[in-house]
């Protein structure tokens, strides 16, 4: 079955985990013990309704205070297709973590609470959401059942987003009024909101198109490691395992190495299933080839007629995630792109973006915390890539502080040079 992941988004309070919980609850994807147990602490919590948010807010703190503070990643599946959702904070200071589980989304739910409208968070993450270029957005505006269903309430937050949506690049916006809390247009299509022709989430969510969404012209494939198994059974198998990242490849097809260019033909594409005729993203394989040649991990296989772009000068765009450090002109750090690792020293910093009205503010001195700005990297190593609006696995990064090891900024690759 085809995979969708989508990550929840908003402002704190907007339902979020109640929503994923009520998802879970109503197709019947959590145990028994499970509920039993929700339903034993939202009695203690002093709640009269099972507080389904538990079933992602699982740190003591988040069930203390009420809200999400890391990403909870939960599973589901329905008879049309599988999910993997990421239910992100909605407070302003834990930003970086709605970009971590976001970054492999395919699609975005943003919750709004229908009483308050669009607030600073809703904005922040439209604009992230568009920054990262998840190419589907369903806008739920929560919490309907406090506005007795109220058509005008909804058609209010619709028009308000779309004044704000179109600065953005959001190829396909979807409105959905709901409650969380009771269910309404969630699995089910609600008697309350007769008013509404659209279909409930679940359905949505089983229907939009992905397929078309992930780039299978340009053929992509780092090199994650090399097989070569440590017995005689097989004394001349030399494989190179790895993620498909764009395109597709398959038996016979001639492939060009970077940044050594040495050629050759793929001679088997092998899963952990079995051998398999063609592979394109994002399938993990083992690719064998006709000839052999050097190939190590951080490597790049392609096709000779479409090879990715090649600089160590690049323009980026970085969300900065560091508690302790700031990023600033001429630090230097490791960049981990793809499966190749080197360092980079910061060139530049050439804007950074109001994330509240989206403007440019001109040579800032550095980026803070959860802050996003536009800046110039030099590599020491001379990087393959895809402009991340081509394809977001080739065009994205991050950045480790070499003194802690600790990852310090995700980025997007927009362009090359200084």
């Amino acid at each position: 079955m085809e995979l969708l992941r989508f990550a929840t988004a908003g402002s704190v309070d907007d339902g979020k985990s109640t929503l994923i919980g009520r998802l879970l609850y109503d197709t019947k994807s959590i145990f028994q013990d499970q509920l039993d147990s929700i339903e034993a602490i939202s009695i203690e919590m002093g709640n009269d309704h099972i507080n389904l948010a538990l079933l992602t807010d699982g740190l003591r703190a988040e069930r203390e205070q009420g809200i999400t503070i890391d990403v909870a990643y939960r599973y589901f599946a329905t008879p049309k297709r599988k999910f993997i959702v990421a239910d992100t904070p909605g407070h302003i200071q834990y930003t970086r973590n709605m970009i971590t589980g976001a970054s492999r989304a395919d699609l975005a739910l943003i919750l709004i609470d229908v009483r308050h409208g669009m607030v600073e968070q809703s904005k922040r993450h439209a604009f992230l959401s568009s920054l990262l270029r998840i190419p589907h957005v369903v806008v739920c505006v929560n919490k309907m059942d406090l506005i007795d269903y109220d058509e005008k309430g909804f058609d209010a937050v619709k028009k308000e987003f779309r004044n704000f949506a179109m600065k953005l690049e959001i190829p396909d916006l979807t409105f959905i009024p709901m409650s969380a809390l009771h269910g309404d247009n969630v699995v089910q299509r609600s008697s309350n909101m007769e008013w509404y022709e659209g279909s409930s989430l679940l359905h949505h969510l089983e229907e939009v198109h992905i397929a078309s969404d992930r780039n299978h012209i340009d053929a992509r494939f780092p090199v994650q490691y090399v097989i070569r198994p440590p017995n005689d059974e097989y004394p001349d198998y030399r494989g190179y395992a790895g993620t498909v990242c764009g395109g597709v490849f398959k038996p016979g097809d001639e492939v060009i190495v970077l940044p050594s260019g040495l050629t050759s033909t793929v001679a088997s594409l092998d899963s952990f299933d079995g051998p398999v005729s063609e592979a394109f993203g994002p399938m993990s394989i083992t690719m064998r080839l006709t000839d052999n040649i050097e190939v190590s991990r951080g490597d790049m296989i392609c096709r000779p007629n479409n090879q990715p772009k090649s600089s160590k000068d690049l323009q980026v765009m970085i969300c900065w995630m560091s508690e302790t450090l700031e990023f600033e002109p001429r630090m230097t750090m490791a960049i981990k792109h793809s499966t190749s690792t080197s360092q980079v020293t910061v060139t530049d910093l050439l804007y950074r973006i109001n994330l509240d009205t989206l403007h440019r503010e001109k040579n800032p001195q550095t980026l803070a915390l959860n802050e996003v700005g536009r800046a110039s990297l030099r590599s020491t190593q001379l990087l393959f890539f895809d402009e991340y609006r081509r394809n977001r696995n080739t065009g994205s990064f991050i950045l480790i502080d070499e003194a802690t090891n600790a990852t310090v900024a995700a980025g997007i690759i927009v362009g090359t040079g200084a």
